[in-house]
């Protein structure tokens, strides 16, 4: 499930805690209540954003119109494929957003594994860092 706030995660207590555990100065919990569900659920709202995008490694952007911006998205990117990183800039953080392309939401290699180890959670996680795979890319 994703939020409003920035299409933020909605997430179990279980998964909560991996974040509160790991991350918890890059993140910020907030109590949800899912209707018909008893079990306790979290917004997670990434608090950090980091300018590390590596355009040049990056297998495409597409800008914003830069002949007729939106002034709300100018400078920022419409999509990328092949998104990655320079992890050298990410300032040691566990979970951010990143400054021009808000809508990814990156983790680091021990939140994902974690997550991973949680259990069965309805997301795909894709590398960001290294080389492009030139496959296709699958958002969730």
């Amino acid at each position: 499930m994703l939020s409003g706030i920035e299409q933020a995660p909605i997430a179990s207590e279980l998964v909560a805690n991996v974040f509160r555990t790991l991350a918890p100065g890059d993140v910020q919990l907030l109590p949800v209540s899912v209707e018909g569900e008893p079990e306790r659920y979290f917004v997670v709202n990434a608090t950090k954003v980091v300018d590390c995008i590596d355009e040049a490694r990056c297998r495409e952007v597409q800008h914003y119109d830069e002949d007729n911006p939106s002034p709300e998205y100018e400078g920022e990117y419409r999509w990328i494929y092949g998104l990655r990183i320079d992890p050298a800039k990410t300032e040691g953080a566990h979970v951010f957003r990143l400054k021009k392309f808000k809508m990814a939401f990156i983790v680091s290699e021990d939140i994902k594994n974690a997550l991973e180890e949680a259990g069965n959670l309805g997301v795909s996680f894709e590398r960001v860092t290294g080389p492009s795979t030139g496959q296709a890319d699958q958002r969730t």
